[in-house]
């Protein structure tokens, strides 16, 4: 004879799976604005930003912007490393090239 099935406990396995997976879900969400250096936003112009994206429909500004997460994604486009960081990084590389001067892209 089958053992019977424990409805109450698989039930409650679910909606501990659920919770779990919603939370894991909450945490990402929270790595991603902090990865993309959204987080220097405050909480009002964030969630300002967020509602004109979930409101548009224009499927050639959500395609672009699709392109520009997935670049994201796979390491071509990352928040701009801080001055120092990046002076330190591309001074040895780069100290004969005539782009490594930081005020030609200002005066552009």
């Amino acid at each position: 004879m089958r053992k019977p099935r424990d409805f109450d406990a698989e039930l409650t396995a679910l909606e501990a799976k659920a919770r779990a997976l919603k939370t894991r879900k909450v945490q990402q969400l929270g790595e991603l604005v902090v990865a993309t250096g959204a987080d220097a936003f405050n909480v009002e112009e964030l969630a300002g930003a967020m509602i004109v994206l979930a409101e548009t429909t224009d499927t050639g500004k959500r395609e672009a912007w699709a392109k520009r997460g997935a670049a994201f994604f796979q390491g071509r486009t990352r928040r701009p490393a801080k001055a120092d960081e990046r002076n330190a990084k591309s001074a040895p590389a780069q100290s004969d090239s005539p782009q490594s001067a930081p005020s030609e892209k200002g005066a552009r």
